[in-house]
Protein backbone atom coordinates (compact mmCIF):
# COMPACT_ATOMS: atom_id res chain seq x y z
CA UNK A 1 0.00 0.00 0.00
CA UNK A 2 2.75 2.67 1.02
CA UNK A 3 4.13 1.97 -2.85
CA UNK A 4 0.91 2.79 -3.97
CA UNK A 5 0.55 5.93 -1.61
CA UNK A 6 4.24 6.93 -2.65
CA UNK A 7 3.20 6.95 -6.34
CA UNK A 8 0.05 8.26 -6.27
CA UNK A 9 2.10 11.47 -4.27
CA UNK A 10 4.18 11.39 -7.22
CA UNK A 11 1.40 11.39 -9.92
CA UNK A 12 0.16 14.59 -7.42
CA UNK A 13 2.80 16.36 -7.46
CA UNK A 14 4.36 15.66 -11.21
CA UNK A 15 0.34 17.15 -11.56
CA UNK A 16 1.12 20.75 -10.12
CA UNK A 17 4.00 20.76 -11.80
CA UNK A 18 2.50 20.17 -15.09
CA UNK A 19 -0.18 23.26 -14.02
CA UNK A 20 3.08 25.33 -14.90
CA UNK A 21 4.25 23.48 -17.79
CA UNK A 22 4.60 25.13 -21.23
CA UNK A 23 2.61 23.43 -23.83
CA UNK A 24 3.20 23.86 -27.40
CA UNK A 25 3.92 24.61 -30.37
CA UNK A 26 1.67 21.83 -31.20
CA UNK A 27 -1.12 21.06 -28.77
CA UNK A 28 -4.49 20.20 -28.22
CA UNK A 29 -6.78 22.88 -26.29
CA UNK A 30 -9.74 21.06 -24.82
CA UNK A 31 -12.33 23.31 -23.91
CA UNK A 32 -14.82 22.48 -20.77
CA UNK A 33 -16.85 23.51 -18.15
CA UNK A 34 -16.03 23.01 -14.60
CA UNK A 35 -16.59 24.37 -11.30
CA UNK A 36 -12.87 25.94 -9.64
CA UNK A 37 -12.56 27.78 -6.77
CA UNK A 38 -9.46 29.82 -7.16
CA UNK A 39 -10.45 32.49 -4.52
CA UNK A 40 -11.94 30.16 -2.36
CA UNK A 41 -15.24 30.76 -3.90
CA UNK A 42 -16.21 27.92 -5.93
CA UNK A 43 -18.47 28.64 -9.44
CA UNK A 44 -19.31 27.36 -12.75
CA UNK A 45 -16.01 28.32 -15.24
CA UNK A 46 -14.49 27.99 -19.03
CA UNK A 47 -11.68 25.69 -18.47
CA UNK A 48 -8.37 24.50 -20.95
CA UNK A 49 -7.15 21.19 -20.65
CA UNK A 50 -8.88 21.55 -17.10
CA UNK A 51 -7.77 25.30 -15.39
CA UNK A 52 -8.40 28.51 -15.53
CA UNK A 53 -6.19 30.70 -16.32
CA UNK A 54 -5.31 28.42 -19.60
CA UNK A 55 -1.71 26.67 -19.57
CA UNK A 56 0.80 28.29 -20.85
CA UNK A 57 1.73 28.09 -24.54
CA UNK A 58 5.30 28.14 -25.42
CA UNK A 59 7.49 28.24 -28.72
CA UNK A 60 10.31 29.53 -30.41
CA UNK A 61 10.80 32.44 -32.71
CA UNK A 62 10.35 30.91 -35.99
CA UNK A 63 8.11 28.03 -34.88
CA UNK A 64 5.06 26.66 -36.74
CA UNK A 65 2.07 26.50 -34.03
CA UNK A 66 -0.66 24.36 -34.63
CA UNK A 67 -2.81 24.65 -31.85
CA UNK A 68 -6.18 22.30 -31.64
CA UNK A 69 -9.03 23.73 -30.11
CA UNK A 70 -11.50 21.11 -28.89
CA UNK A 71 -14.50 22.03 -28.28
CA UNK A 72 -16.74 20.17 -25.16
CA UNK A 73 -18.81 23.27 -23.33
CA UNK A 74 -22.23 22.11 -22.32
CA UNK A 75 -22.87 25.60 -20.59
CA UNK A 76 -24.97 28.11 -22.47
CA UNK A 77 -24.62 30.54 -19.91
CA UNK A 78 -21.06 31.30 -20.78
CA UNK A 79 -21.70 29.96 -24.10
CA UNK A 80 -21.30 26.83 -25.32
CA UNK A 81 -19.28 27.94 -28.49
CA UNK A 82 -15.85 29.65 -29.15
CA UNK A 83 -13.30 31.00 -31.00
CA UNK A 84 -9.91 32.28 -29.55
CA UNK A 85 -7.46 34.68 -30.51
CA UNK A 86 -3.83 34.88 -30.16
CA UNK A 87 -3.21 37.85 -29.12
CA UNK A 88 -0.29 40.05 -30.40
CA UNK A 89 0.25 38.27 -33.28
CA UNK A 90 0.54 39.22 -36.61
CA UNK A 91 -1.40 36.37 -38.20
CA UNK A 92 0.30 37.75 -41.28
CA UNK A 93 -0.92 35.18 -44.84
CA UNK A 94 -3.60 33.38 -41.93
CA UNK A 95 -6.03 36.30 -40.88
CA UNK A 96 -8.25 33.34 -40.78
CA UNK A 97 -6.45 32.47 -37.71
CA UNK A 98 -6.96 35.58 -35.95
CA UNK A 99 -10.01 34.45 -34.05
CA UNK A 100 -12.10 37.44 -33.12
CA UNK A 101 -15.31 35.53 -33.72
CA UNK A 102 -17.91 37.29 -36.95
CA UNK A 103 -14.47 39.29 -37.79
CA UNK A 104 -12.70 36.70 -39.02
CA UNK A 105 -14.43 33.61 -38.28
CA UNK A 106 -17.85 31.76 -37.11
CA UNK A 107 -17.79 30.03 -33.95
CA UNK A 108 -16.48 26.89 -32.94
CA UNK A 109 -19.55 24.81 -32.48
CA UNK A 110 -19.76 22.74 -28.98
CA UNK A 111 -18.50 18.99 -30.47
CA UNK A 112 -16.30 19.93 -33.06
CA UNK A 113 -13.01 21.17 -32.86
CA UNK A 114 -10.55 23.70 -35.28
CA UNK A 115 -6.90 23.70 -35.73
CA UNK A 116 -5.68 27.10 -35.38
CA UNK A 117 -2.25 26.93 -37.40
CA UNK A 118 0.50 29.78 -38.21
CA UNK A 119 3.67 30.89 -38.52
CA UNK A 120 5.47 33.25 -36.27
CA UNK A 121 8.51 34.38 -37.98
CA UNK A 122 9.87 37.40 -36.82
CA UNK A 123 8.31 37.78 -33.49
CA UNK A 124 9.36 37.03 -29.81
CA UNK A 125 8.17 38.00 -26.54
CA UNK A 126 4.90 37.84 -24.06
CA UNK A 127 1.83 37.29 -25.09
CA UNK A 128 -1.40 35.54 -24.43
CA UNK A 129 -4.49 33.93 -26.05
CA UNK A 130 -8.22 34.08 -24.68
CA UNK A 131 -11.91 33.89 -25.97
CA UNK A 132 -13.25 36.61 -28.86
CA UNK A 133 -16.63 35.66 -28.33
CA UNK A 134 -19.01 38.08 -26.52
CA UNK A 135 -17.69 37.94 -22.59
CA UNK A 136 -16.43 34.70 -22.66
CA UNK A 137 -12.50 35.23 -21.68
CA UNK A 138 -14.28 36.66 -18.26
CA UNK A 139 -14.98 33.53 -17.34
CA UNK A 140 -11.82 32.03 -17.68
CA UNK A 141 -10.97 31.25 -20.93
CA UNK A 142 -7.45 32.82 -21.12
CA UNK A 143 -3.90 32.26 -20.81
CA UNK A 144 -0.71 33.32 -21.30
CA UNK A 145 1.38 32.42 -24.14
CA UNK A 146 5.35 33.07 -24.63
CA UNK A 147 7.63 33.30 -27.93
CA UNK A 148 11.29 32.34 -26.91
CA UNK A 149 13.85 34.38 -29.03
CA UNK A 150 17.33 32.37 -29.25
CA UNK A 151 19.40 35.51 -29.42
CA UNK A 152 17.55 37.54 -27.24
CA UNK A 153 19.45 40.93 -26.92
CA UNK A 154 18.32 41.69 -23.36
CA UNK A 155 19.86 37.79 -22.35
CA UNK A 156 22.81 39.54 -20.65
CA UNK A 157 20.07 41.26 -18.11
CA UNK A 158 18.86 37.66 -16.76
CA UNK A 159 19.33 34.62 -15.72
CA UNK A 160 15.94 32.75 -15.11
CA UNK A 161 13.34 33.23 -17.78
CA UNK A 162 11.42 30.02 -17.84
CA UNK A 163 7.33 28.81 -17.26
CA UNK A 164 8.04 29.79 -13.43
CA UNK A 165 8.66 33.38 -14.00
CA UNK A 166 5.60 33.72 -15.95
CA UNK A 167 2.73 36.15 -13.51
CA UNK A 168 -0.68 36.39 -15.23
CA UNK A 169 -3.11 38.97 -13.50
CA UNK A 170 -6.91 38.58 -13.84
CA UNK A 171 -9.86 40.10 -12.07
CA UNK A 172 -12.09 37.41 -11.58
CA UNK A 173 -15.92 37.57 -10.46
CA UNK A 174 -18.42 35.28 -8.54
CA UNK A 175 -21.18 36.02 -11.34
CA UNK A 176 -21.17 34.78 -15.11
CA UNK A 177 -20.43 37.21 -17.23
CA UNK A 178 -23.65 37.11 -18.87
CA UNK A 179 -25.66 36.88 -15.08
CA UNK A 180 -24.20 39.68 -13.58
CA UNK A 181 -24.56 43.59 -14.90
CA UNK A 182 -23.45 45.03 -17.63
CA UNK A 183 -20.99 47.11 -16.35
CA UNK A 184 -20.12 45.46 -12.96
CA UNK A 185 -18.67 47.65 -10.55
CA UNK A 186 -15.39 45.32 -9.49
CA UNK A 187 -14.21 42.38 -9.74
CA UNK A 188 -14.91 40.03 -6.70
CA UNK A 189 -10.88 39.13 -6.36
CA UNK A 190 -8.10 39.54 -7.77
CA UNK A 191 -6.12 36.51 -9.17
CA UNK A 192 -2.38 36.85 -9.77
CA UNK A 193 -1.43 33.41 -11.35
CA UNK A 194 -4.59 31.95 -11.02
CA UNK A 195 -5.46 32.01 -6.99
CA UNK A 196 -6.43 35.14 -4.89
CA UNK A 197 -8.71 36.80 -2.17
CA UNK A 198 -11.81 38.45 -2.25
CA UNK A 199 -12.92 40.07 1.22
CA UNK A 200 -15.20 36.77 2.27
CA UNK A 201 -12.41 34.57 1.54
CA UNK A 202 -9.30 36.09 3.26
CA UNK A 203 -7.81 32.60 4.09
CA UNK A 204 -7.74 31.77 0.63
CA UNK A 205 -4.67 30.59 -0.94
CA UNK A 206 -2.37 33.11 -2.51
CA UNK A 207 -0.02 32.38 -5.40
CA UNK A 208 3.76 31.81 -4.18
CA UNK A 209 6.70 33.07 -5.97
CA UNK A 210 10.04 31.29 -5.31
CA UNK A 211 13.54 32.79 -6.14
CA UNK A 212 16.79 32.61 -5.02
CA UNK A 213 19.41 35.13 -3.68
CA UNK A 214 21.89 36.43 -5.88
CA UNK A 215 19.82 35.54 -8.88
CA UNK A 216 18.30 37.75 -11.86
CA UNK A 217 14.75 36.90 -12.72
CA UNK A 218 13.02 37.89 -16.23
CA UNK A 219 9.53 37.93 -15.23
CA UNK A 220 6.60 38.25 -18.01
CA UNK A 221 3.49 39.91 -16.72
CA UNK A 222 0.22 39.71 -18.03
CA UNK A 223 -2.79 41.28 -17.93
CA UNK A 224 -5.80 38.76 -18.65
CA UNK A 225 -7.75 41.56 -17.42
CA UNK A 226 -11.33 41.78 -18.41
CA UNK A 227 -11.95 45.18 -17.24
CA UNK A 228 -9.73 46.99 -14.82
CA UNK A 229 -6.29 47.98 -14.81
CA UNK A 230 -4.20 46.90 -12.25
CA UNK A 231 -0.94 48.48 -10.48
CA UNK A 232 1.44 46.35 -9.77
CA UNK A 233 5.03 46.29 -7.55
CA UNK A 234 6.81 43.93 -5.83
CA UNK A 235 7.63 45.29 -1.95
CA UNK A 236 11.59 45.99 -1.29
CA UNK A 237 12.20 45.55 -5.35
CA UNK A 238 13.10 47.76 -8.36
CA UNK A 239 11.61 46.27 -11.74
CA UNK A 240 13.72 46.87 -14.64
CA UNK A 241 11.38 47.16 -17.53
CA UNK A 242 12.54 45.12 -20.90
CA UNK A 243 9.68 44.64 -23.07
CA UNK A 244 6.13 46.17 -23.84
CA UNK A 245 3.57 44.04 -25.39
CA UNK A 246 6.17 41.39 -27.33
CA UNK A 247 8.45 44.74 -28.46
CA UNK A 248 12.05 45.01 -26.94
CA UNK A 249 12.38 47.76 -24.96
CA UNK A 250 15.44 49.87 -23.40
CA UNK A 251 16.03 48.74 -20.05
CA UNK A 252 13.79 51.08 -17.87
CA UNK A 253 14.03 50.82 -13.92
CA UNK A 254 10.43 51.28 -12.18
CA UNK A 255 8.92 50.63 -8.76
CA UNK A 256 5.39 50.32 -9.88
CA UNK A 257 3.63 49.37 -13.70
CA UNK A 258 0.36 50.33 -14.07
CA UNK A 259 -0.71 47.40 -16.71
CA UNK A 260 -3.91 47.77 -18.48
CA UNK A 261 -6.50 45.09 -19.63
CA UNK A 262 -4.06 43.06 -22.40
CA UNK A 263 -0.69 44.42 -21.92
CA UNK A 264 2.09 42.98 -21.31
CA UNK A 265 5.70 43.91 -19.54
CA UNK A 266 8.41 41.78 -19.09
CA UNK A 267 11.05 43.30 -15.88
CA UNK A 268 14.15 41.99 -14.54
CA UNK A 269 13.89 41.62 -10.72
CA UNK A 270 17.11 40.88 -9.36
CA UNK A 271 16.90 38.75 -5.58
CA UNK A 272 18.94 40.77 -3.86
CA UNK A 273 17.29 41.67 -0.78
CA UNK A 274 17.72 39.77 2.59
CA UNK A 275 15.69 36.60 2.64
CA UNK A 276 12.08 37.24 3.78
CA UNK A 277 9.42 36.87 1.86
CA UNK A 278 7.23 39.78 0.21
CA UNK A 279 4.09 40.89 -0.88
CA UNK A 280 3.69 41.20 -4.62
CA UNK A 281 0.78 43.59 -4.90
CA UNK A 282 -1.23 44.16 -7.76
CA UNK A 283 -4.40 46.76 -7.04
CA UNK A 284 -6.99 47.10 -9.49
CA UNK A 285 -8.10 50.60 -10.68
CA UNK A 286 -11.81 50.18 -8.93
CA UNK A 287 -13.60 47.24 -7.36
CA UNK A 288 -12.37 45.61 -3.92
CA UNK A 289 -9.05 47.87 -3.41
CA UNK A 290 -5.97 47.92 -1.31
CA UNK A 291 -4.84 44.47 0.48
CA UNK A 292 -6.80 44.23 3.85
CA UNK A 293 -6.60 40.40 4.33
CA UNK A 294 -4.29 39.88 1.53
CA UNK A 295 -6.21 40.58 -1.28
CA UNK A 296 -4.95 41.82 -4.92
CA UNK A 297 -1.15 40.32 -3.42
CA UNK A 298 0.72 37.11 -3.94
CA UNK A 299 4.12 36.41 -2.03
CA UNK A 300 7.53 36.80 -3.75
CA UNK A 301 9.75 33.86 -1.33
CA UNK A 302 13.01 33.89 -1.32
CA UNK A 303 14.88 30.07 -0.53
CA UNK A 304 15.47 29.64 2.62
CA UNK A 305 12.14 32.28 4.33
CA UNK A 306 9.88 30.51 6.08
CA UNK A 307 6.71 29.51 4.44
CA UNK A 308 4.80 32.10 6.07
CA UNK A 309 2.91 35.40 4.94
CA UNK A 310 4.68 38.40 4.44
CA UNK A 311 4.54 41.45 6.69
CA UNK A 312 6.11 43.65 4.33
CA UNK A 313 4.88 47.01 3.69
CA UNK A 314 4.24 48.79 0.87
CA UNK A 315 6.24 52.50 0.31
CA UNK A 316 4.83 55.21 -1.51
CA UNK A 317 6.00 54.24 -5.86
CA UNK A 318 8.55 57.15 -6.49
CA UNK A 319 9.34 55.71 -10.14
CA UNK A 320 6.20 54.28 -11.55
CA UNK A 321 6.15 53.43 -15.35
CA UNK A 322 5.41 56.39 -17.60
CA UNK A 323 4.67 55.10 -21.79
CA UNK A 324 6.74 58.17 -22.86
CA UNK A 325 10.00 57.11 -20.56
CA UNK A 326 9.22 53.63 -22.35
CA UNK A 327 11.59 53.38 -26.00
CA UNK A 328 11.91 50.92 -28.52
CA UNK A 329 15.74 48.91 -28.03
CA UNK A 330 16.25 48.68 -31.75
CA UNK A 331 15.96 52.03 -33.86
CA UNK A 332 12.29 51.67 -35.28
CA UNK A 333 11.04 54.31 -38.00
CA UNK A 334 7.78 56.19 -37.15
CA UNK A 335 5.69 55.92 -40.56
CA UNK A 336 4.95 59.16 -42.11
CA UNK A 337 6.69 62.20 -41.29
CA UNK A 338 7.75 63.94 -38.24
CA UNK A 339 4.47 66.41 -38.38
CA UNK A 340 0.99 66.10 -36.65
CA UNK A 341 -1.21 64.62 -39.71
CA UNK A 342 1.68 63.78 -41.81
CA UNK A 343 0.42 60.56 -42.79
CA UNK A 344 -1.78 59.15 -46.04
CA UNK A 345 -4.37 58.57 -44.28
CA UNK A 346 -5.13 60.34 -40.66
CA UNK A 347 -8.69 58.99 -38.71
CA UNK A 348 -10.09 60.17 -35.17
CA UNK A 349 -12.16 57.96 -33.39
CA UNK A 350 -14.98 60.21 -32.08
CA UNK A 351 -15.78 58.15 -28.56
CA UNK A 352 -19.66 57.96 -27.52
CA UNK A 353 -22.11 56.78 -25.21
CA UNK A 354 -25.96 55.92 -24.48
CA UNK A 355 -26.36 54.24 -21.78
CA UNK A 356 -26.30 51.32 -23.04
CA UNK A 357 -23.97 51.28 -25.84
CA UNK A 358 -20.90 52.70 -26.87
CA UNK A 359 -19.91 54.49 -30.53
CA UNK A 360 -17.12 55.12 -32.60
CA UNK A 361 -18.28 57.99 -34.95
CA UNK A 362 -21.31 57.41 -34.40
CA UNK A 363 -21.61 54.10 -34.77
CA UNK A 364 -21.79 51.16 -32.32
CA UNK A 365 -20.51 48.12 -33.31
CA UNK A 366 -22.83 45.17 -33.75
CA UNK A 367 -21.16 41.72 -35.23
CA UNK A 368 -22.56 40.56 -38.71
CA UNK A 369 -24.08 37.69 -39.29
CA UNK A 370 -21.57 36.51 -41.90
CA UNK A 371 -17.63 37.11 -41.09
CA UNK A 372 -16.36 40.37 -42.71
CA UNK A 373 -13.25 38.21 -44.00
CA UNK A 374 -15.70 36.24 -45.73
CA UNK A 375 -17.50 39.05 -47.09
CA UNK A 376 -14.28 40.14 -48.51
CA UNK A 377 -13.75 36.57 -50.19
CA UNK A 378 -17.29 36.42 -51.19
CA UNK A 379 -16.23 39.68 -53.56
CA UNK A 380 -17.15 42.63 -51.53
CA UNK A 381 -14.47 45.14 -52.45
CA UNK A 382 -15.27 48.51 -50.42
CA UNK A 383 -16.05 49.40 -46.91
CA UNK A 384 -19.55 50.81 -47.62
CA UNK A 385 -20.22 47.11 -49.24
CA UNK A 386 -19.00 45.43 -45.75
CA UNK A 387 -21.17 45.22 -42.92
CA UNK A 388 -21.63 46.24 -40.01
CA UNK A 389 -22.50 49.35 -41.91
CA UNK A 390 -20.26 52.70 -41.06
CA UNK A 391 -17.79 50.18 -38.38
CA UNK A 392 -15.80 49.23 -41.15
CA UNK A 393 -12.86 51.19 -42.27
CA UNK A 394 -10.74 50.88 -45.94
CA UNK A 395 -6.99 51.31 -44.83
CA UNK A 396 -4.89 51.37 -48.95
CA UNK A 397 -1.92 49.27 -49.14
CA UNK A 398 1.41 50.32 -47.75
CA UNK A 399 0.39 53.29 -46.72
CA UNK A 400 0.99 55.30 -43.46
CA UNK A 401 -2.30 55.61 -41.25
CA UNK A 402 -2.36 57.52 -37.80
CA UNK A 403 -5.31 56.99 -35.54
CA UNK A 404 -6.14 59.66 -32.54
CA UNK A 405 -7.92 58.66 -29.47
CA UNK A 406 -9.10 61.89 -28.09
CA UNK A 407 -10.45 61.06 -24.31
CA UNK A 408 -14.39 62.42 -23.42
CA UNK A 409 -16.52 62.20 -20.53
CA UNK A 410 -19.25 61.66 -23.23
CA UNK A 411 -17.41 57.81 -23.20
CA UNK A 412 -17.59 56.68 -19.48
CA UNK A 413 -15.13 54.35 -18.05
CA UNK A 414 -12.31 55.47 -19.04
CA UNK A 415 -9.20 54.81 -19.72
CA UNK A 416 -10.02 53.02 -22.34
CA UNK A 417 -7.47 50.52 -23.42
CA UNK A 418 -7.42 50.16 -27.37
CA UNK A 419 -6.21 46.97 -29.41
CA UNK A 420 -5.32 46.58 -33.07
CA UNK A 421 -5.22 43.20 -34.66
CA UNK A 422 -2.25 42.34 -36.53
CA UNK A 423 0.13 44.86 -36.15
CA UNK A 424 2.13 46.68 -33.31
CA UNK A 425 2.22 50.83 -33.53
CA UNK A 426 4.27 53.50 -32.73
CA UNK A 427 2.34 55.30 -29.67
CA UNK A 428 3.33 59.23 -30.56
CA UNK A 429 1.43 60.97 -28.29
CA UNK A 430 0.81 59.10 -24.99
CA UNK A 431 -1.76 59.14 -21.93
CA UNK A 432 -0.89 62.10 -19.77
CA UNK A 433 1.25 64.14 -22.21
CA UNK A 434 0.60 66.54 -25.02
CA UNK A 435 4.25 65.93 -26.47
CA UNK A 436 4.31 64.40 -29.71
CA UNK A 437 7.47 61.64 -30.09
CA UNK A 438 7.99 61.05 -33.84
CA UNK A 439 11.91 59.75 -33.16
CA UNK A 440 11.75 56.97 -30.46
CA UNK A 441 8.34 56.16 -28.83
CA UNK A 442 7.56 53.01 -27.70
CA UNK A 443 5.76 50.25 -30.13
CA UNK A 444 2.89 48.02 -28.87
CA UNK A 445 -0.30 46.29 -29.35
CA UNK A 446 -2.67 47.78 -26.69
CA UNK A 447 -2.60 51.72 -25.39
CA UNK A 448 -4.39 53.43 -22.60
CA UNK A 449 -6.32 55.91 -23.93
CA UNK A 450 -6.28 58.31 -21.23
CA UNK A 451 -8.88 60.26 -19.38
CA UNK A 452 -10.76 63.18 -20.00
CA UNK A 453 -9.46 65.33 -17.52
CA UNK A 454 -5.65 65.17 -18.37
CA UNK A 455 -7.64 66.34 -21.98
CA UNK A 456 -5.53 63.25 -23.57
CA UNK A 457 -5.38 62.62 -27.44
CA UNK A 458 -3.34 59.62 -27.91
CA UNK A 459 -2.33 59.00 -31.07
CA UNK A 460 -0.86 56.02 -32.65
CA UNK A 461 0.95 55.17 -36.21
CA UNK A 462 1.32 52.05 -38.02
CA UNK A 463 2.05 50.55 -41.65
CA UNK A 464 -0.46 48.95 -43.62
CA UNK A 465 1.67 45.69 -44.77
CA UNK A 466 -0.82 43.04 -43.58
CA UNK A 467 -3.50 42.41 -45.92
CA UNK A 468 -7.07 41.58 -43.91
CA UNK A 469 -9.93 42.99 -41.75
CA UNK A 470 -8.60 43.53 -38.29
CA UNK A 471 -10.67 44.59 -35.02
CA UNK A 472 -9.52 47.60 -33.33
CA UNK A 473 -11.60 47.97 -29.59
CA UNK A 474 -11.59 48.77 -26.57
CA UNK A 475 -10.15 45.76 -24.21
CA UNK A 476 -12.56 46.17 -21.40
CA UNK A 477 -14.28 42.76 -22.63
CA UNK A 478 -17.87 44.64 -21.06
CA UNK A 479 -17.13 48.04 -23.31
CA UNK A 480 -16.71 45.56 -26.57
CA UNK A 481 -19.60 43.74 -25.41
CA UNK A 482 -21.56 46.96 -25.77
CA UNK A 483 -19.90 48.05 -29.11
CA UNK A 484 -16.84 49.80 -28.47
CA UNK A 485 -15.21 48.45 -31.79
CA UNK A 486 -14.29 49.01 -35.59
CA UNK A 487 -12.79 46.74 -38.58
CA UNK A 488 -9.61 48.29 -40.05
CA UNK A 489 -10.06 46.48 -43.56
CA UNK A 490 -6.56 46.43 -44.84
CA UNK A 491 -5.67 46.42 -48.67
CA UNK A 492 -9.02 44.88 -49.28
CA UNK A 493 -8.00 43.47 -53.07
CA UNK A 494 -5.02 41.67 -51.67
CA UNK A 495 -6.86 40.19 -48.83
CA UNK A 496 -8.25 36.94 -50.97
CA UNK A 497 -4.25 35.97 -52.34
CA UNK A 498 -2.76 36.73 -49.53
CA UNK A 499 -4.46 34.71 -46.93
CA UNK A 500 -5.49 31.22 -48.48
CA UNK A 501 -8.28 29.30 -46.17
CA UNK A 502 -8.37 25.94 -44.82
CA UNK A 503 -11.54 24.10 -45.57
CA UNK A 504 -11.97 23.43 -42.05
CA UNK A 505 -12.37 27.22 -41.97
CA UNK A 506 -15.20 27.63 -44.75
CA UNK A 507 -17.05 24.53 -42.57
CA UNK A 508 -16.94 26.59 -39.59
CA UNK A 509 -20.00 29.36 -41.17
CA UNK A 510 -22.47 26.10 -41.99
CA UNK A 511 -21.65 24.22 -38.62
CA UNK A 512 -22.59 27.50 -36.27
CA UNK A 513 -25.26 28.40 -38.62
CA UNK A 514 -26.97 24.86 -38.14
CA UNK A 515 -27.15 25.00 -34.53
CA UNK A 516 -30.56 25.68 -32.51
CA UNK A 517 -29.37 29.20 -30.52
CA UNK A 518 -29.85 26.78 -27.18
CA UNK A 519 -26.76 25.49 -28.42
CA UNK A 520 -24.43 28.43 -29.53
Amino acid sequence: MSNFQSLLSFIIITFAALAHAGIGPVTDLTLTNAEVSPDGFARQAVVVNGVTPGPLITGNEGDHFQLNVIDQLTNHTMLKSTSIHWHGFFQHGTNWADGPAFINQCPISTGHSFLYDFQVPDQAGTFWYHSHLSTQYCDGLRGPFVVYDPNDPHASLYDVDNDDTVITLADWYHVAAKLGPSFPLGADATLINGLGRSPGTTTADLAVINVTQGKRYRFRLVSLSCDPNHVFSIDGHDLTVIEADAVNTQPLVVDSIQIFAAQRYSFVLNANQPVDNYWIRANPSFGNVGFEGGINSAILRYDGASPTEPTTNQTTSTKPLNEVDLHTLASTPVPGSPVSGGVDLAINMAFNFNGTNFFINGESFVPPTVPVLLQILSGAQTAQDLLPTGSVYSLPSNASIEISFPATAAAPGAPHPFHLHGHTFAVVRSAGSTAYNYDNPVFRDVVNTGTPANNDNVTIRFQTDNPGPWFLHCHIDFHLEAGFAVVMAEDIPDVKSVNPVPQAWSDLCPTYNALDPSDQ
